[in-house]
């Protein structure tokens, strides 16, 4: 749960890091006519790769590093595909939620103070 919570406040960190680099370009964006709903699909979308590539990573590591960690484990087998898929859920759960809070702050961007903030 620990692991989990961290890895949400480090998407969600890294997220609103980018969406305050970017307040100029959605600012600009938005005042050139794109709706805030674009502006929210373009930020998730940008957390989604984030959020695919780590749990395609992940699970590759944790699959291929399984077997250093089976003598540890006790009722599971290290290659067990119902926590893998499990995992996995929860962690794309959890994740789209803590990408969809700086997309939904970048969404609500004024285009004027966006284009005068420096």
């Amino acid at each position: 749960m620990l692991a989990l919570f961290l890895a949400a406040i480090g998407l969600y960190g890294l997220l609103t890091y980018v969406v305050s680099q970017r307040t100029h370009e959605i600012g600009l964006r938005m005042a050139l006519g794109a709706q805030p709903g674009d502006v929210l699909l373009s930020t998730m979308w940008n957390g989604a790769k984030l959020i695919a590539s780590g749990v395609v990573i992940g699970t590759a590591a944790a699959f291929s590093l399984g077997s250093l960690i089976s003598r540890f484990l006790f009722g599971i087998q290290p290659v067990d595909p119902i926590t893998y898929v499990g995992v996995a859920v929860v962690l794309l759960a959890v994740s789209a939620v803590a990408a969809f809070l700086p997309a939904r702050r970048a969404a609500a961007i004024d285009p004027i103070v966006a284009l005068r903030y420096e």
